[in-house]
């Protein structure tokens, strides 16, 4: 058989167990030695193929493909330094728990470290931050390769998908002339047409006299707390909140656990703990002695450091994935289970408690930091509080509110209050980075009903190149540029004191006109004159379709004064209130 038949059979049937193994979309960056793989690909008619040419933005696109899908996608570029650039998504996808499969070529083994051009040393080239790394055969024909080929490719989805998810990389050398024979006939398989191998897996669970042993220690606490970070499981909110409702917990959630917007009970969930748990009065009023966390650990320092400041409290970690999510070094209990099937074996060995005096105190004290939220709710102004006060009430109903790191994800979790809308809310929040977040939030966007991307200026301007998917593949994305001429949320640290240095080193001011790189991909901008004019075209955005920039000028210094008054506001209302309490 010759170099291009072995090619064509080898390839194929790895695209071909890819469908197999569940996979509908494939990213694939052009490139020279990518081609043999990239042309069987894009003929298999049950594949979405999405061409970017960057591929650091074209990782991070597959990445929220991946998140709002919950599959894996497959990623593909040539060798050489592109390889390189899937490095910043495939952290994320490691840390975030995001199944990505990764596809390089290579040169062939006589073409390494013999100066051949865009050669570079690519064996387990992302290190520990991939789940599994394989140097695939060369291509042949033979039955026993062929079977290799599918085996591995099923085998690399299972463990991208397997609990924690997260990114495999396959490395392909191939040699040339590296163009396949595409004919009628090329996904026509001998040998096991229907998928090679299909790997099962179930929940971690627990023993029954386990899960009635941590009932009995849970309802032994009068002054226990829920922490819920991150969860990806449309079916936890339920079973968390039932569970809270029997144990008289109340819920701390994190905007990125799914729990502060939808339809189920909302009646103990607290939203406004990064508030009030900057006032030691609060903390030392709320102390808890147990404190049941589940997902990653939280966006809120306040909250963080509340935990750590409780050591003598228990602490149980509840992880589906056997993950080990504990920075304090605190928790007394690490428990292996899934986050739902955990709360409803629950449900099966607790009573209802009916004292729920400790539940109440967190309550007042959520409300008083609710009705200190009137100033920034009356705000004239352009305010970024107020910009994450309003959305809940702003976005249509089922929308996906995509938000970036630095200031943007902490005000979401500051002032985006509980709602029964069913938004959505994602963030790449595994490394926390601002890398590839305009691309992530497109990839996302292709599996949501209305996208709506909340990010910084200098976080727009990182990823610019992700504009283009969206441009060339007609992806609506709404997208609230919040323009502080620069690191914002450097004005909240203690290097803002160091003025002669500070703009230099961390506010990096930008002054970019922002409207060229939208009008670069036909986009519509607006740059926000006032509330009423943002609101306008917030409504709009629900009967359009396109790339929509939303502009929004803020003043970093005036960003600053405003929550630190807010922040002091409350605190002071809060502490008369507890010290009237113990009086």
């Amino acid at each position: 058989m010759s170099h291009q038949e072995s090619l064509t059979a080898y390839l194929a049937a790895f695209s071909a167990e890819l469908v197999h193994s569940g996979i509908k979309d494939v990213v694939i960056s052009p490139g020279s030695r990518s081609t043999p793989m990239a042309m069987v690909l894009a003929e298999h008619p049950d594949l979405n193929i999405h061409i970017h040419v960057d591929e650091r933005s074209s990782a991070f696109f597959a990445l929220g493909i991946a998140k709002a899908s919950n599959r894996p996608v497959a990623i593909l570029c040539t060798s050489g330094t592109a390889t390189a650039n899937y490095f910043p998504a495939i952290i994320e996808a490691k840390y975030s728990r995001v199944p990505l499969i990764v596809l390089t070529a290579d040169r062939p083994h006589e073409l390494r470290e013999v100066g051949a051009p865009q050669a570079i040393d690519q064996i387990e080239l992302y290190g520990k931050h991939v789940k599994w790394f394989a140097e695939m055969a060369l291509p042949e024909a033979n039955k026993d390769i062929i079977r290799y080929a599918r085996t591995f490719c099923a085998r690399a989805a299972a463990i991208a998908s397997q609990a924690p998810a997260g990114p495999v990389h396959l490395n392909f050398p191939f040699r040339e002339p590296l163009i396949p024979k595409i004919d009628a006939t090329l996904f026509e398989l001998s040998e096991r047409p229907k998928g090679y191998v299909k790997a099962h897996s179930g929940e971690l669970t627990l023993t029954d006299a386990d899960f009635k042993t941590i009932a009995d220690n849970l309802q032994g606490s009068r002054k226990g707390i829920i922490v819920c970070g991150t969860i990806a499981d449309g079916e936890f909110a339920d079973a968390v909140t039932r569970l809270a409702d029997v144990l008289k917990f109340p819920i701390l959630a994190d905007p990125l656990s799914q729990l502060r917007s939808g339809k189920h009970n909302q009646e103990h969930i607290i939203d406004t703990y990064d508030t009030f748990l900057r006032n030691a009065d609060a903390k030392s009023f709320l102390k808890p002695d147990v404190i049941l966390r589940f997902g990653a650990m939280p966006v809120s320092k306040a909250l963080t450091i509340f935990i750590k400041e409780n050591p003598d409290a228990e602490q149980y970690v509840v992880d589906g994935a056997s993950g080990w999510r504990d920075p304090a070094l605190l928790s007394t209990d690490m428990i292996f289970c899934n986050e739902t099937l955990f709360c409803e074996k629950l449900l099966g060995y607790a009573k209802a408690e009916d004292t729920a005096e400790y539940l109440l105190k967190w309550k007042q004290i959520n409300q008083l930091a609710k009705n200190g939220m009137a100033q920034i709710r009356d705000k004239t102004d352009m305010s970024e509080a107020k910009l994450f006060y309003q959305l809940a009430e702003m976005l249509p109903e089922e929308a996906t509110l995509f938000v970036g790191n630095s200031m943007p994800i902490r005000d979401l979790d500051s002032f985006f209050l509980n709602n029964q809308k069913s938004i959505k809310v994602l963030a790449n929040r595994g490394a926390n980075g601002i890398d590839g977040t305009i691309s992530t939030a497109i990839g996302a966007a292709l599996y949501s009903k209305k996208m709506y991307l909340v990010l910084g200026d200098l976080t727009f301007f990182h990823d610019l190149t992700g504009l283009y998917i969206a441009k060339r593949y007609g992806i609506d994305i709404n997208i609230i540029l919040i323009n502080n001429n620069g690191g914002g949320i450097f004005s909240f640290l203690p290097q803002s004191e160091h003025s002669e240095q500070f703009e230099l080193l961390f506010g990096t001011p930008l002054d970019i006109d922002f409207s060229h790189a939208v009008k670069m991909v036909d986009g519509h901008y607006a740059r926000i004159s006032d509330w009423n004019h943002f609101s306008s075209e917030i409504d709009q955005t629900r009967y359009s379709s396109e790339i929509k920039v939303m502009e929004v000028v803020t003043n970093r210094e005036k960003n600053l004064a405003e929550h630190r008054e807010f922040w002091n506001s409350v605190s002071q209302e809060i502490s008369k209130f507890v010290n009237g309490e113990r009086s």
